[in-house]
């Protein structure tokens, strides 16, 4: 649904990889590594593994992805480090990356959902909390009865609603979200007698949008605008960003987007159309268009100046203007995030003015108030793909491999050609 970072609650819907990077082709590996002599191969699934935590306790995961050409300044190559309440699946991938999924009990998974800052007040982290519950179960289908598995399984990411599992390294202000979802046990909006489908976004333009505008869904009657005056202590309630001409040609450039070699001499947004006009060329594109341009474009080969401090990217919303000014295109506006639904830094300014969970969630979903409603036992999160190797580091002993003791040593599992598993002290 959202990201979010220690600084700004919520995010956009979708995330862009980084320019340049070709996950499609990672540097070719091993196929099948040899491990060293206190290794011992201890897994013959030719495609997965399954890896269960000690009673009570928790896996460690560190990653790596592909290597990869990227023309980005100052490229890191990602990495994965993560600790889940859960077990581990891992899938070799028809292109020989690995794919991870965590099975884990529900409130569980709500603990690690990584949306608002866990400073902030009560009644905010609560209405998240019943939000991010009432939008998994929905999302998910979820008809069972108290205690099943939920068989469909959820996304970890910003296109569902984050999930990061157990901070690395422990946060222990996390604590004040976990008592919010402990609080809030069980507690679910609810629409014609099902979970209720409570998107939320971070910041808004002073209203939000039914979700028919947001989504092109039909319109439900608790997604319906409200007036939003609540969320200016949000970094991105007001904005305003200067890109130079030779920046935004570069960007455009780099997108396919204007010749290469011109220069540009004006930049303008009528409705959702950016025109842009230099020496001998001119080009119209959709407000989208110039945006990935510039949010992608713009950390990778300008890392120093792009995203100005303290957006989250360069233009973090749709609402906003656009014109000329020197020798510069000057974006000024409001909010980041999708529009529909709660939000998120309003829930915040609703918290200090003193309305409880509740009040702040009837508000934006259509006088909806938090109900009891059965919960699944375990649900499926998968967590991440594309890796080429994990490292796995059970918390204590009593954890198992593919059914058998594992004891405390740590498993190191690689893709490639086949799935190749080992462990060691």
């Amino acid at each position: 649904m959202v990201a979010v970072t220690l600084l700004l609650a919520g995010a956009a819907c979708t995330s862009t990889p980084a320019p340049g990077a070709d996950r499609t082709t990672p540097e070719p590996t091993t196929a099948s590594s040899s491990p060293t002599a206190s290794a011992t191969p201890t897994s013959e699934t030719p495609t997965s593994t399954l890896i269960r935590p000690p009673n009570g306790g928790s896996l460690l995961v560190r990653g790596t992805y592909p290597r990869v050409a990227s023309r980005c300044v100052r490229y890191h190559r990602p990495r994965l480090a993560a600790r889940y309440p859960g077990t581990l699946s891992v899938k070799r991938s028809d292109d020989g990356t690995l794919a991870l999924t965590v099975t884990l009990p529900f409130e569980d998974y709500l603990k690690g959902i990584a949306e608002v800052p866990p400073s902030w007040p009560r009644a905010a982290l609560e209405a998240q909390a019943i939000a991010a519950r009432s939008y998994a179960l929905a999302t998910t289908g979820w008809v069972g009865a108290e205690g099943e598995t939920l068989k469909t399984p959820i996304c970890a990411t910003t296109s569902c609603q984050v999930y990061r599992g157990i901070p690395v390294p422990f946060d222990p202000s996390v604590r004040r979200w976990f008592a919010a979802v402990r609080r809030t046990s069980g507690e679910v909006l609810l629409y014609g007698d099902r979970p209720a489908d409570t998107v939320y976004f971070s910041t808004s333009n002073g209203r939000t949008y039914g979700n028919d505008e947001v989504f092109g869904s039909a319109p439900l009657p608790y997604l319906r605008p409200v007036v939003e005056r609540d969320d200016g202590a949000s970094p991105v309630s007001h904005w305003r960003v200067r890109v130079p001409f030779d920046d935004v040609a570069t960007f455009l450039h780099e997108a396919g987007e204007w010749p290469p070699q011109r220069t540009i001499s004006s930049v303008g947004l009528e409705g959702s159309t950016v025109t842009v006009q230099g020496a001998g060329a001119s080009r119209s594109m959709d407000l989208t268009t110039f945006r990935d341009a510039v949010n992608v474009w713009g950390p990778c080969l300008k890392p120093g100046r792009y995203p100005p401090s303290p957006l989250p990217v360069t233009l973090p919303s749709r609402w906003m203007t656009l014109s000329s000014s020197g020798d510069a295109a000057v974006a000024v506006g409001r909010g980041w995030g999708h529009g529909a639904g709660m939000v998120q830094w309003g829930a915040y300014g609703k918290a200090l003015r003193g309305l409880s969970a509740s009040d702040i969630l009837a508000y934006y979903y259509g006088g909806l108030r938090p109900q009891t409603y059965p919960e699944p036992g375990l649900i499926h999160v998968q967590v991440v793909s594309g890796l080429t190797s994990i490292r796995v580091v059970p918390s204590g002993t009593g954890a198992t491999l593919d059914g058998e003791q594992l004891g405390s040593g740590r498993v190191t599992i690689t893709g490639g050609d086949e799935l190749t598993v080992t462990t060691r002290p």
